[in-house]
């Protein structure tokens, strides 16, 4: 028996599901829209995750990312595109198995098994679920950031670039890593894209002096460790 969270905006498929899964012995819970499922996740610590690609509030593709920076949690997405470009985003986001609608429960049931069987051992701890550095706070659940207590309004992608360089705070992260880890494996030589985003997260928390956020002369930046 699985754990498993849904997230679809479709009630007859939602239903649908609640039901084939629970009939094959699984514990099942429901969210109708992305921010709801990305709670629950954090809530519940489901053993995998079934994900719609089209739902009302984020992409599909914008869900699996949030939660895979904080958890290894597998993640089954469905959509009723089956074109390649739109499995390789997917898979490259984080998720571990790919269906395309129509699918039997039978088909769903067995991809569920075969991610909960190949996940690895060391990944069944959940990744912290928010990051403190001094005055500095990241919820990573909500993507939310505070400095002093005072809420900092980021973009997805500004959170993004900040949350990864949060992680390894005090550690020099190239250009390359970066990249790699927000904009994806595609992408290696466009550091003008970290200069801009790093530029403007200075502007918003106050660093145009490069104190939190210093810069190594060609090679990448560093999140300051000091708590202060």
């Amino acid at each position: 028996m699985a754990r498993v969270l849904v997230i679809d905006d479709d009630p007859s498929l939602l239903r649908a599901m609640r039901v084939g899964l629970r009939a094959g012995g699984h514990e099942v819970s429901t969210a109708a829209n992305g921010e709801q499922g990305i709670s629950q996740t954090a809530l519940t610590n489901p053993d995998v995750i079934v994900l719609d690609m089209g739902l009302p509030d984020l992409d599909g593709l914008e869900v699996c990312e949030r939660i895979r920076q904080w958890s290894d949690i597998p993640i089954i997405v469905l959509s009723a595109s089956g074109a390649e470009n739109r499995k390789v985003a997917a898979l490259n986001g984080g998720a571990n198995d790919y269906v395309t609608k129509p699918f039997s429960m039978a088909e769903l049931e067995a991809r569920i098994r075969a991610v909960i069987r190949n996940r690895e051992p060391e990944a069944t701890d959940q990744m912290p679920s928010s990051l403190s550095l001094g005055r500095l706070e990241l919820d990573l659940v909500h993507h939310e950031a505070h400095l002093g207590g005072e809420r900092v309004e980021l973009t997805t992608k500004e959170f993004s670039v900040l949350s990864y360089l949060a992680r390894y705070a005090g550690r020099t992260c190239t250009h390359q890593m970066i990249l790699a880890a927000v904009w994806g494996p595609g992408y290696g030589t466009e550091a003008q894209y970290v200069h801009a985003y790093v530029h403007r997260l200075r502007q918003k928390l106050g660093d145009e002096s490069g104190d939190l956020i210093r810069t190594v002369p060609g090679v990448g930046y560093c999140l300051s460790a000091d708590e202060n």
